[in-house]
């Protein structure tokens, strides 16, 4: 097989098209996932979670985009027109291609694979060789054309994105067994038993062709990351209209008749499926070294670009925390949390390990309200999630603990031991919620 020395060149990146799967329910994060899909959660302040995938194909030469969705599109749509916006002669877009009714189909998806299925014939029209399939609940930064190469260079039908783990973390995911040449030969959910461990560690040479070290992670799980000849994903989406999903059923059938390689990705990567881990990674990036650096100016993360002011603090105290346009913070206390755009933060407010999603809209000066938008005077707020253009009163005492059972209440609800106030919920003067 003849090998390729370089990544792939723009000829060959016209050639390919990616596909970002946000059709799904979103209920593992839900109440984030009640009003906006689940690509649209509002990520670190001032990002969506979508912006990660689009960004890392932008930066990777990928122009072609569509994004599957099918629940509560509407906040995602209007971002997506609103940030990216390619000029007519790179023949660019990214597209939200929900779920519709047609003579032929008039169900919901059923799965990532059913979701690519249903629109198989508008992802057809862009004449695409090579297919990526991206979820869009991560965070990472990944060059896609690296993926790619691996892709070209072992003829493959389809390439599978593999984050080297330890034996301990193996036990949580799905977990390849890969041959010499980085062939996969089997897939395992969530192994457990030590001799079949043992069978799944991944040969040194794999390590080797791609230039890195186990260091003690040798096991390859599957990141739910694809690149597919569009012949092979064709036909593997019409032999069995049964197989509605990518990771489940599409690739362990496609095992017996196609040409399946793993492409290892030694970098920072997390799953964002939860509320636990989208607050946990949350309040990592409020680090002082954060592990995934959004600064990057050789691989941007893109996003809307609002015309906002800039953030307004007065004789407050802020540590560790990530503070959006448009805010405002008056004798407060801020630390280890991330305040997002247009947030309104009282006198006497105490906000730790915590994440304030900010608002939509500024509300109108002369507007007197009891409950105005944003975090009131005295309010003490710890390990809670507070979503836009909620109305926290003065004298509050949100506090999540890891003590809390999930469950919901008036305005708010517990998950993973964190307290989620909804959107536009109103929480009055003095009222207390979670472990107080």
């Amino acid at each position: 097989m003849k090998k390729i020395n370089l990544l792939p060149n723009r000829d060959i990146m016209k050639t390919v098209s990616a596909i970002v799967l946000g059709g799904g329910r979103g209920t593992r994060l839900y109440p984030l996932t009640k009003v906006r899909a689940k690509p649209a959660v509002p990520l670190c302040g001032r990002y969506r979670l979508v912006d990660i995938p689009l960004s890392n194909c932008i930066n990777s030469g990928v122009n072609r985009i569509s994004v599957l969705t099918q629940f509560n599109s509407h906040s995602l749509n209007r971002h997506i027109n609103s940030a990216y916006k390619f000029d007519e002669f790179s023949e660019g877009f990214v597209e939200v291609l929900a779920a519709e009714q047609t003579n032929e189909t008039g169900d919901w998806f059923q799965g990532t694979a059913d979701a690519v299925r249903k629109h198989f014939n508008h992802i057809r029209r862009h004449n695409a060789a090579h297919l990526l399939i991206l979820s869009g609940d991560q965070l990472y930064r990944m060059d896609y054309r690296a993926l790619l190469k691996t892709h070209l260079e072992k003829d493959a039908d389809i390439t599978v994105a593999a984050l080297p783990v330890t034996r301990e973390a193996a036990r949580g995911f799905g977990i390849m067994k890969v041959n010499n040449h980085g062939g996969i030969r089997c897939f395992v959910e969530k192994p457990s038993e030590e001799s079949l461990l043992d069978s799944l560690i991944t040969p040194r040479k794999v390590f080797d062709d791609f230039g890195l070290q186990a260091d003690g992670k040798e096991f390859l799980a599957s990141m739910g990351i694809y690149a597919f000849k569009v012949e092979a994903l064709e036909r593997l989406l019409t032999e069995n209209s049964n197989w509605v999903d990518f990771g489940k059923e599409i690739l362990p059938n496609a095992l017996k008749s196609h040409r399946i390689f793993a492409h290892m990705f030694y970098g920072f990567w997390e799953d964002i499926g939860t509320v636990g881990s989208y607050f946990n990674v949350s309040m990592d990036m409020t680090s002082s070294n954060p592990p995934f650096e959004f600064h990057d100016p050789k691989n941007m993360i893109y996003t809307h670009t609002r015309m906002l002011p800039g953030v307004r603090i007065t004789d407050a105290v802020i540590k560790n925390a990530i503070v959006c346009s448009g805010s405002r913070i008056h004798r407060a206390e801020i630390i280890n949390a991330i305040i997002g755009i247009r947030s309104i933060v009282q006198p006497g407010a105490v906000i730790h390990r915590s994440i304030v999603l900010g608002a939509d809209y500024f509300e109108e000066p002369d507007v007197k309200s009891a409950n105005p938008i944003g975090i009131g005077k005295n309010a003490r707020i710890t390990q809670a999630i507070i979503d836009h253009n909620a109305r926290i009163g003065n004298n509050v005492i949100i506090k999540g603990s890891h003590r809390l059972k999930d469950r919901d209440g008036d305005g708010y609800a517990i998950r993973d031991g964190i307290v989620i106030v909804l959107k536009d919920a109103v929480i009055p003067h003095n009222a207390k919620i979670g472990d107080v």
